[in-house]
């Protein structure tokens, strides 16, 4: 059963700690296992990606076959109604119009010393995208991680998929093609990170790689990061309702469902002021359990990891809203844009009775690619500039080191850093 708590109760903060406190990962065993793959991959370059292929794809291929055709692309393009596509296309255009928003703007000025300050934006060069295709084909992760690249001006974007049995997702070589990418490779798990961390005869490395995936692939992610930039350190998936009693509890328990069925280790928290109303969505999450198709996922991530926690007034979910730091934060209630501004750690807000989760992970704008675990307190989601860097612009003329240079000097100086200061202090001298 999901955990109830009630904001009341004397044991309350420390049941409340306990839940904030609770692991949802796999343990080291994952990691040891990611560290031979990668060990191996780095070694023997395509010879283990085959075998990696065999063993949890289960299929045989050769490195030649690695790179999915263009004529493969245009075929699930072709495979998918055109309902689908117009789909697809209008998504697209959305989170393009969104991310196009948080495209920088450089900076050069002169200060009132003289010197000459500012920075640049550069893309980034090169891109991996990792889009899970396990136990579901995710078109819209290859939407939501490919585009801010695009938009930023990434030259190079390299899509990564796992193709059970070699078989190919239609709905995920459509939003390839939407896109415009040529360079996706039929490899999927921790030897699809640890080919674009380290490349092989056939993938050649990326500067960065970005896009969710299961423990394996976080857990990958993890360990190759330093070699190569991640987006984040991703876990399962997670939703925080708050939610009053003017609510459909159908709806409600749905939300909470939506992303239970994403993975059992995934997360979903119900926060009301009315135990009635709990008691209502409790027994509709039941009902709903019964037809769901995904429903022994859904049921496991529920009973395991579900909470629903009661308390007197919708304004006492603020604080702990913030302390649980979900990755999506959905306020159904009358005041939900005064409730959100006291939010400040989540992945995404959602606000009012009519913005379902779901609108944001497919067809809203903002990136569904979220901090997970508690980690928004800290971070953000995928954006624009998480494919660019910033470079910083410095020039001094002569007046503008007399200005600055000495006290640069002494500052050096008191480091103990003599030929730091001597750099500078060389160059103020009078020419002989």
């Amino acid at each position: 059963m999901p955990l109830r708590l009630d904001s009341r109760s004397s044991n309350f903060t420390a049941l409340f700690s306990n839940m904030l406190l609770e692991s949802r990962s796999n343990g080291d065993d994952v990691d040891e296992v990611v560290k031979e793959i990668i060990s191996n991959v780095r070694l023997y370059g395509d010879t283990a990606l085959v075998d990696y292929i065999l063993q949890f794809d289960g299929f045989k291929t050769t490195p030649k076959n690695f790179l999915v055709e263009e004529s493969e692309i245009k075929a699930g393009f072709n495979a998918c109604s055109k309902d689908i596509i117009h789909a697809l296309e209008i998504a697209r255009n959305r989170i393009i119009e969104f991310h196009e928003h948080q495209i920088p703007k450089d900076l050069f000025f002169t200060d009132s010393q003289g010197l000459k300050l500012g920075y640049r934006w550069n893309a980034i060069p090169s891109v991996g995208l990792y889009v899970p295709g396990g136990r579901a084909a995710y078109p819209s992760s290859m939407l939501m991680g490919a585009i801010p690249a695009q938009v930023a001006g990434v030259k190079r974007v390299v899509a990564v998929v796992p193709t059970p049995d070699g078989i190919l997702n239609p709905l995920v070589m459509a939003a390839a093609s939407v896109l415009g990418l040529t360079e996706v490779y039929r490899i999927g798990g921790a030897h699809a990170i640890a080919a674009l961390a380290y490349g092989t005869e056939t993938v050649s490395r990326v500067d960065k790689i970005v896009g969710p995936g299961n423990a394996y692939v976080a857990s990958a992610k993890r360990q190759v990061y330093g070699d190569v930039g991640i987006d984040m350190f991703a876990g399962p998936s997670e939703i925080l309702v708050i939610a009053d009693k003017q609510n459909d509890p159908n709806w409600i328990s749905m939300d909470l469902l939506a992303q239970a069925e994403h993975d059992e280790s995934a997360k979903a928290i119900l926060i009301t002021d009315d135990r009635s109303f709990a008691e209502k969505v409790s027994k509709s999450v039941e009902e709903h359990l019964l037809t769901l198709p995904r429903s022994s996922i859904a049921r496991k991530s529920w009973e395991t990891y579900g909470a629903i926690i009661t308390i007197p007034s919708l304004e006492e979910a603020v604080p702990l809203a913030n302390q649980i730091a979900a990755e999506h934060v959905e306020i159904a209630t009358d005041n939900a844009e005064k409730l959100a501004l006291g939010i400040k750690n989540a992945g995404a807000i959602f606000l009012g009775r009519y913005t379902p989760e779901a609108v944001g992970d497919y067809v809203a704008g903002p990136n569904h690619i979220l901090p997970t675990s508690g980690t928004s307190k800290f971070s953000s989601g995928l954006g624009t500039l998480d494919f660019m860097k910033r470079t910083s612009l410095i020039g001094c003329d002569e007046n503008g080191l007399k200005n600055v240079g000495p006290i640069a000097a002494s500052l050096a100086r008191a480091e103990g850093l003599d030929a730091h200061a001597s750099s500078i202090s060389i160059r103020l001298k009078p020419s002989e």
